[in-house]
C-alpha cells in the first residue's frame, strides 16, 4: 500500500501556509500527487482573510512547483451538502487542520469532522497554529482493540514504514489466557517490516486516556499519533475510552485518524 493521491484543504486562516507546508512535504517524501481544495466559505472573502482566501490557488501552485510535486487546484462548491463527494472519496489520504473558533464560519463546516465520517479515508489533523513541517520519524499509535484503532493502524502503513519510530499505547491494555493484545499486535505490525516499542499504561481512574497519552514515554519526541475515530457518527463515540473529539480539539502534534 502507498499513497499516491494527497488531497489538502486549502482556506484564507493564518493556518493554512502550514498545512500547505507540511502536505508538500508528504506529498514529495511520498512520490505522491496533491490535490488542493478551496473550502473556504463566501465569508473567507470579507475582511482580513480575504487577500489570503483569494491567493490559495497560487500559493499550492508555487510551493508544489518549487518541490517538484506534481498538483491540482480543485474549489468546493459551495451551495451543495454534497461537495465533500466528489473530492474526498477519491483521494488515498486527506490533511486538514483541527477546528478552531477563529475558523467558524469562514470555512464549509464540513471540514474536518463531517469529512472524516464519510470520507472513508484516513485523514491527517494537524494542531491549530502548527508551524513544524519536519519529517515524520517518531509515530505513535493509540491502541486498542477495536476496528476503527485497526482500520487506523492500516491507513498508516506507508507512514509507519517509513517512520525511524514507532511506538504503541495502549491504556488498560486487554489480554486473555493464551494471547496478550500487544503482543499480537506487535508481531503483525513486525510482518511488515515494523519494529514497536510499547508503552503500556493501567487505568487507575486518575487519568482520562487522552491525559494518559500525552503524560506518556511514548510521546516524547512524537511527530504523530495514529488513532481510531468515532465508531458511530451520531454520538460521536469514544476510542480507547476518552473523547475522539477531544483528542481533535486538544494535541499539538499531527493525529492521523479514520473512521
Amino acid at each position: 500500500m502507498s499513497y499516491k493521491d494527497i488531497l489538502v484543504f486549502l482556506d484564507g486562516s493564518p493556518d493554512n501556509e502550514a498545512r500547505l507546508d507540511f502536505a508538500v512535504s508528504l506529498a514529495k517524501t511520498l512520490g505522491a500527487r496533491l490535490t488542493g481544495v478551496d473550502v473556504s466559505s463566501e465569508k473567507a472573502f470579507e475582511g482580513e482573510w480575504s487577500d489570503r482566501a483569494s491567493m490559495v490557488g497560487e500559493l499550492l501552485d508555487s510551493k508544489a512547483r518549487a518541490s517538484g510535486v506534481v498538483s491540482r487546484f480543485r474549489i468546493a462548491d459551495r451551495k451543495s451538502p454534497g461537495w465533500k463527494d466528489f473530492f474526498a472519496h477519491y483521494a488515498d489520504l486527506l490533511v486538514a487542520t483541527q477546528p478552531n473558533r477563529e475558523s467558524s464560519g469562514k470555512i464549509l463546516p464540513s471540514v474536518p469532522e463531517d469529512v472524516l465520517i464519510s470520507a472513508g479515508v484516513p485523514m491527517i489533523v494537524l494542531p491549530h497554529r502548527s508551524r513544524s513541517t519536519r519529517r515524520i520519524q517518531n509515530v505513535v499509535i493509540a491502541w486498542s482493540p477495536s476496528g476503527q484503532a485497526t482500520r487506523a493502524v492500516h491507513d498508516a502503513m506507508p507512514i509507519l514504514a517509513q517512520a525511524q519510530k514507532v511506538s504503541v499505547f495502549a491504556f488498560d491494555p486487554r489480554s486473555d489466557e493464551t494471547d496478550a493484545d500487544i503482543k499480537l499486535l506487535s508481531d503483525h505490525l513486525l510482518a511488515h517490516g515494523i519494529t514497536v516499542e510499547v508503552d503500556q499504561w493501567p487505568d487507575t481512574g486518575d487519568l482520562s486516556v487522552i491525559e494518559a497519552l500525552f503524560a506518556s514515554r511514548a510521546m516524547e519526541d512524537a511527530d504523530m499519533i495514529v488513532a481510531g475515530a468515532y465508531s458511530h457518527s451520531r454520538f460521536r463515540e469514544t476510542l480507547l475510552g476518552g473523547a475522539t473529539r477531544d483528542l481533535l480539539h486538544q494535541f499539538s502534534v499531527p493525529v492521523l485518524v479514520s473512521h
